[in-house]
């Protein structure tokens, strides 16, 4: 199998991400792994799409760890220029709104090249067509009532002041694309005088959420990994862990200064889990990370979820050999079953 990384930027990797950890798995697995950025897709006259790869050959039963694969991938030579078609299964692991603000021609790379890869075959995670709708948080919207907080969108200050009166004056306030923790303040009695100016800062790059506070997020969230639908799991463990925000910050990001903790799946996690599947697999999410608290998700983060890493280590367990162990499988099920399954449904099959 040749699986390609699609991210943002090669030099902006680094050996803990869980993108590296799964490239990581896949050559340890015996597979050749290849890693894509915005520009390298070229699509011919004859509509012969090609990328440039930065290529890392493995070897079968290959004992490299982690920390050689990733100078290998750093130390890569000049990129090859591969056809798409030559690629099995294709990862789109970039983060859009990283490159929204200084390269917004990069921002949908991924997504548009993706619908042309899937059309020749390859597999694309996650569904590229699904992606698109999923590119800001109004995607969001779109899960279950029972399971978000309550939201407001919208660039009024005035609405956002009522909204804020209306949930006794503690809200958060986030923009409607983001990643990371970004852009993130805490309306409340404190910091009501500031509304303006939290209002101008978000609203510089677009629409602004707010959202009601919800009991027990000073504790912090739980990233929780759902694949195919399910909770990822290796017998009794499962992908999660508890986000705790540093002293005096609400974000619980791991990349804005949270921590980690081990944390217990109870059956009011599964339950929210269970309550967003459906939608998940309709969209052929394969792998997602939900950031939960109590039985409310605040996010559903469809392009990179990170913090595998952490989870696996936290439970002892190999969460990648098992996702890996599902890319496996879906091609197999596409060569018993040639041309009966489009992308979006062997996606998370």
């Amino acid at each position: 199998m040749l699986i390609a990384f699609f991210v943002n930027d090669i030099e902006l990797e680094y050996e803990g991400y869980t993108t590296t950890i799964l490239a990581h798995e896949a050559s340890r697995r015996g597979h050749d792994v290849a890693y894509i950025t915005p520009g390298d897709f070229v699509l011919g006259t004859d509509d012969d799409l090609r990328v440039h790869a930065r290529m890392l050959p493995a070897t079968k039963g290959s004992k490299r760890g982690r920390p050689r694969f990733f100078k290998d991938l750093q130390a890569a030579g000049p990129r090859e220029l591969i056809e798409i078609a030559s690629i099995d299964v294709l990862m789109l692991r970039n983060d859009p709104s990283n490159d929204a603000g200084e390269r917004p021609w990069a921002e949908f790379a991924g997504i548009q090249f993706g619908r042309l890869a899937a059309a020749r075959g390859c597999l694309v995670l996650n569904d590229p067509a699904s992606l698109s709708e999923a590119i800001n948080k109004l995607y969001f919207q779109s899960f279950p009532r029972e399971v978000r907080a309550e939201t407001l969108i919208s660039r009024s200050t005035a609405d956002i002041r009522a909204f804020a009166k209306a949930h006794g004056g503690k809200v958060v306030l986030k923009p409607l694309q983001g990643s990371g923790g970004q852009g993130v303040f805490l309306l409340d009695g404190k910091s009501g005088k500031n509304l303006n100016q939290m209002v101008e800062a978000i609203g510089r790059d677009g629409y602004i959420i707010a959202q009601a506070w919800v009991p027990g997020a000073e504790k912090g969230d739980i990233r929780f990994f759902l694949m195919n639908g399910e909770p990822l799991r290796v017998g009794t463990k499962y992908a999660a862990m508890r986000r705790v925000g540093a002293k005096g910050d609400i974000r619980s990001n791991i990349h804005a200064g949270g921590k980690a903790r081990a944390v217990r799946i109870t059956e009011r996690e599964l339950r929210v889990a269970e309550m967003i599947r459906p939608k998940l697999l309709r969209d052929g999410m394969f792998l997602v990370g939900v950031d939960i608290i109590g039985d409310t998700v605040l996010e559903v983060n469809v392009f990179s979820p990170g913090n595998l890493g952490s989870c696996s280590t936290m439970a002892g367990v190999n969460f990648a050999a098992e996702i890996l162990a599902a890319i496996e499988r879906k091609l197999e099920i596409r060569r018993q079953h040639p041309g009966q399954f489009d992308n979006r449904t062997l996606a998370v099959m």
